[in-house]
């Protein structure tokens, strides 16, 4: 197999890299030459005191990863592959509380009490709110004079809308969990000048709110989401501090990625007219999919070596980190034709962004899903003649494939 002609150097967790582009080209690069790589990385510089991970570029194995919890643990060094330099190892210790970072026993005791919040008849009992919401969000949008940001004026508020019905978050309140989350993963863009001590402050201050919400169900429990979580004694329950977690994690991962998911969404139409005028003719089923395979919101999540293990040709080491790429599996060619085509038919669709299967797929993904089908048909109702006004501000993150800014049109 021939050596990667990657730069000396390269590294797919740069922030400086994401900054600009997901790193597509060496990804291919990868996944023809050697499919798990060894990066290596200065000592301290991603938060952890080794020398590197391991990235694994095949769809096949980052399948086969997301799917062995026995050998590639979440919970030793959590599932954070780049944290700042700066932080503090008990500072990413203290994460493992945090259902992402939970492996087998715990992670399935806590995960089968929070999916009770996704059962299908829970997102079916949201949908017509919900289809209500995105088309108040369009025609508000469409009313703007002139330029306006997709991303705070669209993108932003059906899931910050979705998550504050779903769990009972005053509506009033969610611009609160908009800045909170923003400030938790922005540590590393200059634009917000965030500090990793910011983005700590933010999560405990998320995560104390919940916990109010927990104590107050506790002792007046409702009709919600929340009194079941934490006040189900019969049935098992999140203790206040879990729920806390819960809600942050909810903040990240059902927040911030389809917030990003529908961003890029919307300018991988707006860049490829012909699609967008499909969508608005036919409105196929298939295009929240592959919205998701194309935009790859989280561009990698990380597992440690539990033992010895061999993956892709390489011996990998007990404690070594293995960093999974999404983007990159989901452009693999041996699982996609056309990978690099943006086709909202592509149908079987068997992409990774709602991560590779195992414990750790998604819990959210049928609510994901129905949020970005109801914005596309809403914008299509109301806005149909959308048009770019410039070009996207990416988020610098080591790990999240995030929009800032996108500027559009309807005039």
């Amino acid at each position: 197999m021939p050596c990667p002609a990657l730069p000396d150097g390269f590294d797919f967790t740069d922030p400086d890299l994401l900054h600009h582009r997901v790193p597509l080209p060496e990804f291919a690069e990868l996944r023809r030459t050697e499919p798990v790589h060894w990066i290596p990385q200065a000592p301290g510089i991603a938060g952890f005191a080794d020398e590197g991970y391991w990235a694994v570029t095949r769809h096949a194995d980052v399948k086969y990863v997301s799917t062995h919890p026995e050998l590639f643990s979440s919970t030793v060094n959590t599932a954070i592959i780049r944290f700042n330099e700066h932080i503090e190892r008990d500072a990413i210790d203290a994460q493992r509380l945090i259902l992402l970072n939970m492996d087998p026993p715990e992670h399935t005791r806590v995960r089968q009490i929070v999916q009770r919040v996704f059962t299908p008849r829970a997102i079916r009992a949201l949908e017509d709110n919900l289809r209500h919401r995105a088309l108040n969000i369009a025609r508000e949008a469409v009313a703007h004079p002139g330029p306006f940001d997709f991303v705070t004026e669209v993108a932003c508020e059906l899931p910050l809308q979705a998550i504050a019905e779903l769990i009972g978050i005053p509506q009033e309140d969610r611009i609160r969990i908009f800045e909170w989350s923003n400030r938790m993963i922005s540590y590393d863009d200059p634009e917000y000048a965030i500090t990793e001590e910011v983005g700590q402050q933010s999560a405990m201050e998320l995560i104390a709110y919940a916990m109010n919400m927990a104590a107050d169900r506790k002792q007046c429990p409702a009709k919600d989401i929340v009194t079941t979580l934490v006040a189900a004694e019969d049935e098992g329950n999140l203790a206040s501090d879990e729920f806390g977690f819960f809600v942050l994690m909810l903040a990240v991962a059902g927040n911030e990625t389809t917030r990003n998911a529908i961003t890029h969404g919307m300018h991988a139409f707006l860049t490829h007219p012909d699609q967008w005028e499909l969508y608005k003719r036919e409105r196929p089923a298939t295009t929240a999919e592959e919205i998701v395979r194309w935009a790859a919101p989280v561009n990698s999540f990380q597992r440690t070596a539990t033992q010895d293990v061999e993956l892709g040709g390489k011996q990998i080491r007990k404690g070594d980190r293995v960093g999974i790429f999404y983007a990159s599996a989901n452009h693999d060619p041996e699982v996609f034709d056309n990978p690099d085509t943006f086709d909202i038919t592509r149908d079987p669709n068997p992409h990774l962004g709602f991560g590779g299967g195992g414990p750790h797929f998604c819990l959210g993904k049928s609510l994901a899903v129905l949020e970005i089908d109801l914005i596309f048909n809403a914008i299509a109702d109301a806005m149909p003649g959308l048009r770019l006004a410039g070009e996207p501000s990416r988020l610098r993150s080591a790990w999240i494939n995030g929009v800032k800014h996108l500027q559009v049109t309807t005039v």
